[in-house]
């Protein structure tokens, strides 16, 4: 009962999404969606049911591999100003800038002034990219320790996942905190009034999948906008806008703690 229920919603938003797509590339519109979050949080499984339907001439997936020896010397952003949406076309960042938020310095793939410089900047461009007219929305899926871990050790026995495994997802169960820890920091520096965090609830994936959908058709009207009969008011008990947090709380970000496991 609740897999069909799941299957006739998720194809209601479905043909939503072929309509704002159309209604995209009409009128030369530029879309840019980020997905970002643990590994095995759900991105792309989530940007899987976004694109199943759409025309792929108007739509791309970017997800980049790590930079090349040129890319490291080019200015941070450069490669992915490279994959900004056209005009008429909705572009998916299966993973995006944000890699040196919270990736990077985990992992010990930045310095510290690199890390910084971003933290400093990626307002900035973002909000030069808003003004300019693309729509930009930045999900966070969010999901707890115990269903990484299930997840994790799914990947390594199904031979249709193990592709997935990379030597950060080996890592990613001893640097929960640390991951927690940054990714706090990243949400207070880059949160803001234009470019929000969207945060979702990730341990029920098809919630996850329902609720990413209705909240970018809950953003973009387009006519014919509701015509299935879907429902598109997101959930705010699976997903909500981040809120920021005292200055207390932030400032002991900066000590390399122990925070709690994550949590909406």
């Amino acid at each position: 009962m609740q897999d069909r229920r799941y299957a006739s919603d998720l194809r209601k938003l479905q043909i939503e999404l072929v309509r704002m797509q159309r209604w995209v590339q009409e009128t030369h519109q530029r879309v840019l969606i980020i997905f970002e979050g643990r590994d095995t949080a759900g991105k792309g499984g989530a940007i899987f049911r976004f694109t199943h339907f759409l025309n792929p001439r108007a739509m791309r997936i970017v997800a980049l591999p790590k930079p090349t020896e040129l890319e490291k010397e080019q200015w941070y952003f450069q490669r992915y100003l490279k994959e900004l949406p056209n005009a008429g076309e909705i572009v998916f960042f299966d993973r995006s800038w944000y890699n040196r938020a919270v990736v990077e310095p985990v992992m010990g793939f930045c310095t510290e002034g690199q890390y910084q410089l971003f933290l400093k900047q990626v307002p900035h461009v973002e909000q030069m990219l808003i003004e300019d007219g693309v729509k930009l929305i930045k999900f966070w899926f969010s999901i707890d320790i115990e269903e990484q871990k299930r997840r994790l050790i799914e990947r390594q026995i199904n031979p249709l996942k193990q592709w997935k495994i990379s030597s950060v997802d080996m890592k990613a169960q001893q640097k929960w905190h640390e991951f927690t820890r940054y990714k706090e920091l990243m949400f207070e520096a880059t949160h803001t009034p234009y470019s929000p965090w969207v945060i979702l609830k990730g341990n029920d994936k098809a919630k996850a999948r329902l609720e990413s959908i209705r909240y970018v058709l809950s953003q973009i009207k387009f006519p014919q906008r509701g015509l299935t009969g879907a429902n598109l008011e997101p959930d705010p008990s699976i997903i909500q806008q981040y809120e920021h947090m005292p200055a207390s709380y932030v400032a002991n970000l900066h000590i390399p703690s122990k925070p709690e496991p994550e949590d909406l």
